[in-house]
């Protein structure tokens, strides 16, 4: 009788805990805050950004999310004034996928890491302190971690260029070395047949005692193709004053034609005949396109010079120039790096440097060993660019292909990364 009080004393428990224990199974652990948070001004930049890592969880997955908030000042006491900055899911946002390079990335690779940046209603000032913190969520659950103070400062030095810095030397030196080179010794340069046909020009000029006719382009002398059309009349100057040929060169830049009679005047010195100089060599005509391309026409029906030489940058004016000239019977040597009016000079001219021939001109008409050098050193750095290009292509396709992680290393090392 007793074993049976004592049972319905115990009926009652055993109920209780039935009841609960459900609720015992369905509970979760609570959600804990992101670990090892570090936030800190991000290196090599101008001061208008923080960069805030943290370690990877467990718990990281698509359906959990990071937070990364931010408060102006110190961290606050009370839990508000806190402003969103972004919200992304948990498995996203690893150093290994940061747009760095290798030797810059912080953190392991394996870690999160946020860059704050200005913009979207975010305004870092240079040495303001900031609180930053990161909150896990799940579902209605948020657990932040301990804030952390950073503020942004400017850098002297960009690291993430360090490889640009290494190559330009590297440039420098390739450059230097060929200088020297062609001091000892002669390097061999294409031949360019409009540049060997520029003597035979200026000298059937001089047999018909007829003038030279030269211009500059369009651009003024902030354009490399003005400036190497400019280093080109300085020879074609000496041989016409060697030949004793009067010279023409009608401009639409008032500077280029300041800089060009002072080129002139110094061809006419290194040829020996500084008398034979005239200051309206260069005269000025307009700076309207169609304007000047009237007036040059006008001047080859009229004084119809034996040579033509159009060196520089040109538009649509090319063709009406061009052919005004080979109307009279004049040899047309052209020069140009706009590709869209090749087809023009091509055509009317009866020769034509393309594009780089442009610039390797000077150097091929003077035979100066600095000028040959850095063209030589010029031609082998372009030679390792495609190089690196091909194998940067070969490497990058192998690491899409079989999903190694090895390429990218030697892929950081020709970026330009900012």
């Amino acid at each position: 009788m007793s074993r049976v009080k004592h049972l319905f004393r115990i009926l009652p428990l055993i109920a209780s805990l039935l009841a609960f224990t459900p609720q015992l199974l369905l509970a979760q652990p609570a959600l804990a805050p992101p670990q090892q948070l570090e936030v800190f001004d991000t290196p090599s930049d101008g001061g208008g950004s923080l960069t805030a890592t943290w370690a990877p969880s467990t718990a990281d997955s698509a359906t959990a999310k990071y937070q990364v908030l931010l408060h102006e000042g110190g961290a606050p006491q009370e839990p508000t004034g806190w402003k969103v900055l972004a919200e992304f899911p948990a498995n996203s946002h690893y150093v290994r996928e940061a747009k760095a390079a290798w030797w810059t990335k912080p953190g392991q690779p394996g870690d999160h890491v946020y860059f704050i940046k200005n913009g979207k209603g975010t305004d870092l000032k240079p040495g303001q302190s900031y609180a930053v913190t990161v909150a896990s969520v799940m579902g209605q659950a948020r657990s932040l971690a301990q804030p952390v103070v950073a503020s942004p400062e400017p850098n002297w030095m960009n690291w993430n260029q360090l490889n640009n810095l290494v190559l330009a030397l590297m440039f420098g030196a390739v450059v230097f070395y060929a200088i020297n080179l062609a001091k000892r010794k002669e390097i061999f340069l294409r031949r360019i047949p409009g540049l060997d046909a520029v003597d035979e020009a200026i000298g059937r000029a001089t047999e018909l005692g007829k003038p030279v006719l030269y211009m500059t382009g369009a651009h003024d002398m902030s354009d490399p193709s003005t400036i190497a059309a400019a280093v080109i009349l300085g020879r074609v100057a000496k041989k016409a004053a060697s030949y004793e040929t009067e010279l023409l060169v009608p401009h639409r830049e008032p500077v280029t034609m300041a800089v060009c009679q002072e080129i002139t005047k110094q061809a006419y010195l290194e040829a020996g005949k500084p008398d034979l100089f005239k200051d309206d060599a260069n005269f000025f005509i307009t700076s309207d396109q169609f304007s000047y391309t009237a007036a040059v026409d006008g001047i080859m029906l009229r004084r119809k010079p034996a040579a033509n030489f159009f060196m520089g940058s040109y538009f649509a004016e090319s063709l009406l120039l061009t052919e005004t000239g080979a109307s009279t019977g004049a040899i047309q040597i052209a020069g140009t790096d706009s590709d869209h009016q090749l087809p023009f000079f091509v055509t009317t001219c009866d020769y034509t440097l393309i594009g780089e021939e442009l610039y390797a001109a000077s150097a091929y008409l003077s035979r100066e060993p600095i000028q040959i050098g850095t063209l030589r050193g010029q031609d082998l750095g372009k030679a390792f660019i495609l190089g690196v290009i091909g194998i940067g292509t070969l490497l990058a396709t192998i690491a899409v292909v079989t999903g190694a992680t090895w390429p990218q290393p030697l892929l950081d090392l020709f970026k330009d990364l900012k």
